[in-house]
């Protein structure tokens, strides 16, 4: 009976310290530089950006690990489009008047605007192929 406490603590014991060790290596995960592609948004400058043609908006947050992993993503897209699809980005912590007047609950979420008005959201963290695929059906 000895034994099966024991192994359950060395279990207990791992377990916690692969969480510990996984929120070090993501709360210290560099940023990656975003593309010079990627248009950064603000609350002055969030409506005239997105009221023509394809936007493809990233609301965003410095500690929000998810977020980090998509922005390898968003660079591709945003270095690969013509002129058809515009990207940015909007830190929700700077700017959270912008966030709540369109009801962003988590983080990441891309929001997809057409002339001014949303037509998708993205959840999460997706690859290249998935978000062009959304974004395809409204080009």
């Amino acid at each position: 009976m000895d034994t099966i406490y024991i192994v359950a603590l060395v279990l207990i014991v791992a377990f916690f310290g692969m969480i510990v060790y996984s929120h070090y290596k993501t709360k210290n995960t560099p940023e990656v530089k975003k593309s010079e592609n990627i248009k950064l948004l603000n609350a002055k400058n969030f409506k005239m950006q997105t009221q023509r043609g394809l936007v493809l908006v990233d609301f965003w947050a410095a500690w929000c690990a998810p977020c980090k992993m998509l922005t390898p993503v968003l660079n591709d897209i945003a270095d690969d489009v013509s002129n058809d699809l515009t990207v940015g980005k909007l830190n929700v912590e700077q700017f959270q008047q912008v966030a709540s007047k369109h009801k962003i609950k988590s983080l990441p979420t891309l929001v997809l605007f057409k002339d001014g008005v949303e037509v998708k959201r993205i959840l999460g963290v997706k690859n290249k192929k998935a978000i062009m695929k959304e974004i395809a059906q409204y080009a």
